[in-house]
């Protein structure tokens, strides 16, 4: 595996290395060791599997608080999306700065994103599936989230959403 930093502490792009023959290919996903070695101790306890079958889906922008912080390993296994990860730190000198990258079901590219983070996606394709490794597991009744048009962050989506939840559209503006 490849890690990448993005511009915001600990959001870091996951590149697959795969190994082939007249087979196909073969790749790792996630080792603990490897995640460590890289200095991003990641070991999920949960994962879980979004279904899209509209493209232009956004889900988003979604977090927990602390206590209840989740860290996210997110990667397209099927279609593609345009990820989004917003730093919601109040000490962080990149709070309120998002980065975004394209995860593909042919790449295997995958997002990590850190407790104190939001999390978001757009569907490119129609039939996307999105899977997420988490750690801890997720805590019912903590979930937070910021709007994902709100002015505060200003993110440059690739289209306009098509299908949106709407407590997703409902959130306020963040101060």
């Amino acid at each position: 595996m490849r890690f990448s930093q993005t511009g915001i502490a600990g959001v870091v792009v996951v590149d697959v290395e795969p190994r082939g023959d007249d087979r196909g290919s073969f790749a790792r996903l996630h080792c603990p060791d490897e995640f460590a070695a890289a200095g991003h101790p990641f070991a999920p306890v949960q994962t879980s599997l979004s279904r899209n079958p509209t493209a232009g889906t956004l889900r988003g922008m979604h977090y927990q608080p602390a206590p209840h912080g989740e860290t996210k390993l997110v990667r397209a296994v099927r279609g593609r999306i345009y990820d989004v990860a917003v730093d919601l730190r109040p000490d962080s000198p990149t709070h309120r700065r998002w980065v975004a990258a394209e995860l593909s079901a042919d790449d295997g590219r995958a997002l990590l994103i850190p407790e104190g983070v939001a999390h978001g996606f757009l569907t490119l394709e129609p039939d996307t599936d999105v899977l997420y490794q988490i750690t801890p597991a997720y805590s019912p009744g903590h979930e937070a989230g910021v709007r994902w048009d709100d002015p505060a962050f200003g993110i440059d989506w690739p289209a306009p959403p098509a299908l949106i939840a709407p407590r997703d559209k409902a959130y306020p503006d963040y101060l």
